[in-house]
C-alpha cells in the first residue's frame, strides 16, 4: 500500500529527514512516533506530496507521489495538524466545497456526506458554523475532509492534539473503525494512544528511523529476559561482583546506608527471584527491598531517542537505571506539537 524508499529531505546544510525507509500494508494502523524537529511531520509533507523529497521516492498504491502525483494523491486523505478549516463556513457548506476541490460527482456526494457525518460523529453540528464549535468537533470536521471521496489511505498528522481526555478516547474509537477499511498512519505524542490504536509502531529521531516493531513485539520488548531492581545493605562493589552473573548495575543510593541495583539477564525459564535471594542469603546481604521490573512503550520511547538502541536494547535488555535518568526528559519530548 506504502513503500517509503531511502526517503531524505535536507535544507541547505540541515538534514530534516535522513534516509529513511519503511514499508505500511493494506489495513494496517501505523503510529509514526518522534520527540519535537524529529522529522514526523517533514515525513508526512513529503508522502502527500505537500513538499518534495531531495533523495528516495513514496509509492502509493503503486504510484509515485513525485512522477505521478495527481494519481498518488487521489489515494491519500490528509488531516495536518493544523486542520484547513473555513470558520466562516457552516460544516455542511465546508464539506460539499472539499466535494468539489476533489471532484466528487454530484450524485454521489449526499450518502457519502451522511455516511462521513455519522462515522466522524458529527451529524448534530453540520449546520452550524465552524468557527463557533468546540476544538474537538474541528478536529471532527478537519477529519470529515480527510475523508471525502473515501481514500485507501489516511495520513493523520496529530489528530488528537488540544483535546481533552473524553475527546481523545472519542477520536482514538473512530480512528480504530477507520482502519477496518483505511491504511492509516499516524503521528502522536500521545503514546498510550498510540499503543491502543496502532497495529506497528516507527520511531524517528534526529531524522532517522531508530526501531520499527509492531506494537506487541515493543510492548513484549522484555520477554525472554528477567529485570528486577533490589535496595541492599551491601557496598556496590561488592553486590557487582556476587551478582555478576546477572549483569548488575549501580543505581545509587536513594536511602542513607542501602544500595539500590537493576539486574537484567536473558532468562527464557521467567522468575529468578528466588534463585537471586538464595545467593543473599548465602553471602549474608540483607535485601530490603526485591521487585520484578517491566517497561512501558513511553519508557521503550525515551530509551530509543536518547541513543540508546544499540546494543542492550537492540537484544530486548533495558537499563532501567538509564530510564530512570532520563525519565525527566519524557516531558520536554512529549509536550508540544513537532517544529519541523
Amino acid at each position: 500500500m506504502i513503500e517509503v524508499k531511502n526517503l531524505t529531505k535536507r535544507y541547505g546544510k540541515n538534514t530534516a529527514v535522513d534516509n529513511i525507509s519503511f514499508v505500511v500494508g493494506d489495513g494496517e494502523i501505523v503510529g509514526f512516533l518522534g520527540p519535537n524537529g524529529a522529522g514526523k511531520t517533514t515525513t508526512m509533507n513529503i508522502m502527500t506530496g505537500y513538499i518534495s523529497s531531495t533523495e528516495g521516492s513514496v509509492i502509493i498504491n503503486g504510484f509515485d507521489i513525485l512522477k505521478e502525483p495527481e494519481k498518488a494523491k487521489k489515494q491519500i486523505g490528509y488531516l495536518p495538524d493544523m486542520p484547513p478549516l473555513y470558520g466562516d463556513m457552516r460544516v455542511s457548506e465546508y464539506l460539499e466545497f472539499v466535494c468539489d476541490i476533489k471532484n466528487v460527482p454530484k450524485e454521489k456526494r449526499s450518502d457519502m456526506l451522511e455516511e462521513i457525518y455519522d462515522i466522524v460523529k458529527i451529524n448534530d453540528v453540520k449546520s452550524r458554523i465552524i468557527k463557533n464549535l468546540s476544538k474537538g468537533y474541528r478536529q471532527r470536521v478537519g477529519l470529515a475532509q480527510a475523508l471525502v471521496g473515501f481514500p485507501d489511505v489516511l495520513i493523520l498528522d496529530e489528530p488528537t492534539v488540544g483535546l481533552d481526555p473524553k475527546q481523545i478516547i472519542e477520536m482514538r474509537d473512530v480512528i480504530k473503525e477507520l482502519g477496518e477499511r483505511h491504511t492509516v498512519i499516524l503521528s502522536s505524542h500521545i503514546l498510550h494512544e498510540v499503543s491502543a490504536v496502532c497495529d506497528k509502531i516507527i520511531i524517528i529521531n534526529d531524522g532517522k528511523i531508530v526501531a520499527q516493531k509492531r506494537t506487541d513485539e515493543f510492548e513484549n520488548m522484555s520477554e525472554g529476559f528477567f529485570n528486577v531492581r533490589f535496595k541492599a545493605v551491601k557496598s556496590s562493589d561488592e553486590i557487582l561482583s556476587i551478582f555478576s552473573g546477572f549483569n548488575p548495575s549501580f543505581d545509587g543510593v536513594m536511602e542513607m546506608g542501602t544500595y539500590d541495583f537493576s539486574m537484567s539477564v536473558k532468562n527464557e525459564n521467567g522468575d529468578l527471584r528466588e534463585e537471586i535471594f538464595n545467593i543473599a542469603s548465602k553471602e549474608n546481604i540483607p535485601i530490603l527491598m526485591f521487585k520484578p521490573v517491566t517497561f512501558s512503550l513511553e519508557e521503550i520511547f525515551i530509551k530509543v531517542i536518547n541513543n540508546n538502541y544499540s546494543g542492550d536494547f537492540e537484544n530486548g535488555v533495558l537499563d532501567e537505571n538509564s530510564l530512570e535518568n532520563d525519565a525527566e526528559k519524557i516531558d520536554d519530548a512529549l509536550a508540544d506539537e513537532e517544529d519541523d
